[in-house]
């Protein structure tokens, strides 16, 4: 085949069927399988023509099947949230046969978690597997480079150059005084010694304090599951508030990702201001605290009692961190005014990528400049300040 039929070919399985009565002589010969491909586009984008995949389940079957068939993961995802967005096909997560058969990711999970409370009882615990599966895959993909990342922090932020005996860093140690080593005696007589110091349990506070309106729903996602990751560490310890009108804390869940993802309740308004009061009453050691908040900061609440709430814990010693997304995608929606409030406070705001997520923390906790931090890395969307 050459490449002006090739090109052809998928000129028109982009235009679709119309483009063969255009008489523009874009009217390739499919194959069999280009041609089932076809059909699976043309039933979800050309639907307002007619086609479309009617509303019993033997046809969301069929289709779903099809597209797994002939287009790779990524964008049978695509293709799954487009179907959900234009055909209204909920029925695909309330069969528990056709919700066996989605392609799962985030945005499937997110989808579930806004979804819970109508999901009839004979899916739900389909729902939960799908759920699990993908917590699974995104836990096994993060947490060991965020353990490394935190445990590192942690370490460090604990060595001391006055230590006791049984607390030295002997390697460390003879690695930082080699040039005291004394050839002619065979001897190194150290100038400085490095030492591990008291490690405490609780040596560090976490507050994950994550927004659940519709907008944030991957943001949810993830930070659900790097705050089971965190919670598993001795040295930190970690709670996790999420919010809209109300207020759920959810810390007594973290042994299970799943169990936190269920207790959120995607939708509805937003009051920054009482989930940060909440948080105020419930941060012992401000200055040994690091308060994420995960929101687009768009506050329905008290925005003038919000920014002095804001300023107090700044003031008191918490290091604030404004997280306006924790997901894959690109620049967030979020209020520009807050976020450059925020900015005067000294509170960095910006939207993070989950496989930055594990740094932040690093950095976070051995208290570095965020803001300098989110500058150096090209994948942080940093919002700008006035």
């Amino acid at each position: 085949m050459s490449d002006a039929e090739e090109t052809s070919r998928r000129w028109r399985l982009v235009l679709g069927r119309e483009a063969e009565a255009d008489g523009g002589g874009l009217n390739p010969a499919l194959s069999v399988q280009e041609r089932a491909m076809d059909r699976a586009l043309e039933a979800l984008y050309e639907s307002d023509r007619g086609a479309g995949l009617g509303s019993s389940s033997p046809n969301v079957a069929r289709w779903l099947g099809d597209i797994r068939t002939y287009f790779p993961a990524s964008i049978v995802q695509v293709m799954q949230r487009d179907a959900l967005e234009r055909l209204k096909l909920q029925q695909m997560l309330f069969e528990p046969e056709l919700l066996a058969t989605v392609e799962a990711d985030v945005h499937l999970v997110a989808t579930l978690m806004s979804l819970k409370n109508v999901i009839p009882n004979r899916t739900k615990e389909t729902a939960r597997q799908v759920v699990r599966k993908v917590v699974e895959q995104l836990e096994r993909r993060l947490r060991e480079r965020t353990v490394q990342a935190v445990r590192g922090a942690l370490s460090r932020s604990t060595r001391t150059n006055r230590p006791r005996m049984r607390e030295i860093d002997w390697d460390r140690t003879i690695r930082k005084n080699l040039r005291t080593y004394d050839p002619a005696t065979r001897r190194l007589v150290p100038e400085r010694l490095t030492g591990y110091g008291h490690k405490r349990a609780g040596l560090r506070d976490l507050v994950l304090l994550v927004d659940q309106s519709g907008s944030m729903a991957p943001s949810v996602v993830y930070s659900s599951i790097f705050a089971a990751v965190l919670a598993s560490l001795k040295a930190l310890r970690t709670q996790f508030i999420v919010f809209d009108t109300s207020i759920v804390d959810l810390t007594p869940m973290l042994g299970d990702p799943v169990d936190v993802l269920f207790g959120t309740q995607l939708g509805g308004g937003t009051d920054i201001n009482r989930a940060i009061a909440y948080c105020q009453a419930r941060i012992p050691r401000p200055t040994q605290t690091t308060l994420v908040i995960v929101s687009d900061l768009c506050e329905g609440g008290n925005n003038t009692e919000m920014l002095r709430r804001v300023a107090d814990l700044v003031s008191s010693g918490v290091q604030v961190i404004a997280l306006l997304a924790l997901s894959d995608e690109g620049a967030p929606g979020y209020d520009a005014r807050n976020a450059a409030a925020f900015a005067d406070l000294g509170i960095p705001s910006f939207a993070c990528t989950p496989d930055l997520f594990p740094d932040l923390m690093a950095a976070a906790l051995q208290r570095q400049d965020i803001a300098r931090w989110a500058a150096r890395n090209d994948r942080v969307t940093v919002a700008p300040v006035r």
